[in-house]
């Protein structure tokens, strides 16, 4: 395996550094926090570098470059906040690659040039408020009329929500139990009896959109079927995908806390010298860099494979695991770093803590894929319903 980066990767990461310096990143992380109110104008921004839709298919207007480009990028960034490393995110291991892989010749051309423009972007919708960890227990049906499909139901914890402009859909189609009855189906902001809930309040990730969504007879053309029923397979492996990204960002915030706490070591003095010259600060911060280097093996080589078309749930699922317990080992230290100013709102750790702590409830539990590494262990497949 080759550990090593490109020139074109490392230039990637330099750019995005110099860019974050240069904009004050820092201060707009800051600033977006403690207003709620997302960054808008880095669209643009991001849609001039070619950062956004970097993985797509270039035929639509897409860069071309593999997957483990854009996880570089989110990394990058979201040293920074999530927040600024979003529009990044969706545009590359969002539910618009299930587009890019799966959809119609229509479908790419009318939705990718728009994302990778930043004129739209599309949202996943999975969870209910009776399934998350079970989406094969999803009650959003989808009824076929002729050549559309009547859609009802409620998705919860949306990210993006009433912001973006597509939404990606997962419901079941007409009375087919199980995940043979799962499909994907692309909603419209704007289509008759398609409302919004009220917007989330998190403990972190402040700026991010996230609200319900309600269908109430909503009619969908029959050509926004993405993924038809019996293709649940298709929707997971382009999710596994996601996984990744969600790793990247844990990279990304626990990264972002180790280069604080390292600079902050190096400034603080006590008894007379920089506590960077104490012992327990220095294994302190020795063990926050091997955790954050032990994430990154693990999410290099799963998005890697995911480059190829062929990820592996297996390398997926562990690489979230562990970068999801790392990210919040790593900035729970680098607070006991700063000590008293580690949790006050003058300094960024305490909302690297808090936001990092949402990565791990996001994109499938820690638990719920540690039942799926286990059926990778064991040779067989563990069900979850009881009596079964």
């Amino acid at each position: 395996m080759d550990f090593s980066f490109t020139q074109e990767q490392e230039m990637l990461r330099e750019t995005l550094r110099t860019m974050g310096k240069r904009e004050n990143f820092k201060e707009m992380a800051a600033k977006t926090d403690e207003t709620g109110i997302f960054p808008r104008h880095l669209i643009k921004k991001y849609a001039d570098m070619g950062l956004l839709g970097m993985t797509l298919s270039a035929e639509y207007g897409g860069g071309g470059r593999p997957a483990i480009d854009a996880i570089l990028a989110i990394e990058e960034l979201a040293k920074f906040s999530p927040m600024i490393a979003a529009p990044v995110f969706e545009s590359n291991v969002g539910p618009v690659r299930v587009i890019d892989m799966f959809g119609s010749e229509a479908q790419k051309r009318s939705i990718i040039p728009g994302v990778c423009s930043g004129e739209m972007s599309v949202s996943v919708c999975m969870t209910e408020p009776e399934a998350g960890s079970d989406l094969t227990s999803l009650t959003t049906r989808a009824v076929e009329r002729g050549d559309h499909y009547i859609l009802n139901g409620r998705k919860a914890f949306i990210t993006g929500a009433d912001e973006a402009s597509h939404y990606m859909v997962y419901t079941r189609f007409g009375d087919i139990s199980g995940y043979k009855g799962i499909g994907g189906l692309l909603v419209e902001k704007g289509m008759p009896g398609f409302s919004f809930g009220k917007q989330e309040r998190y403990m972190g990730l402040r700026g991010m959109p996230s609200c319900d969504l309600i269908f109430e007879d909503v009619k969908v053309p029959r050509e926004n079927v993405i993924v038809k029923p019996g293709d649940f397979r298709n929707l997971m492996m382009t999710f596994d995908i996601e996984r990744c990204g969600n790793s990247a960002m844990c990279l990304g915030v626990a990264g972002g806390a180790l280069d604080e706490a390292v600079a902050y070591a190096q400034q603080r003095n006590t008894f007379g010298r920089p506590i960077s010259e104490f012992q327990a600060i220095q294994f302190q911060v020795v063990e926050m860099t091997v955790k954050l280097e032990a994430a990154r093996l693990l999410v290099y080589r799963a998005a890697t494979g995911a480059g190829r078309g062929l990820p592996s749930i297996y390398e997926a699922a562990m690489a979230k695991c562990f970068a999801n317990q790392m990210v919040t080992e790593v900035t729970d230290d680098a607070m006991q770093v700063f000590g008293g100013y580690g949790y006050s709102t003058e300094f960024p750790l305490e909302r690297m803590a808090r936001d990092g702590r949402a990565w791990r409830v996001a994109g499938g539990t820690a638990n719920m894929l540690k039942v799926t590494l286990a059926s990778f262990i064991f040779g067989r497949r563990f069900d979850q319903r009881k009596g079964k």
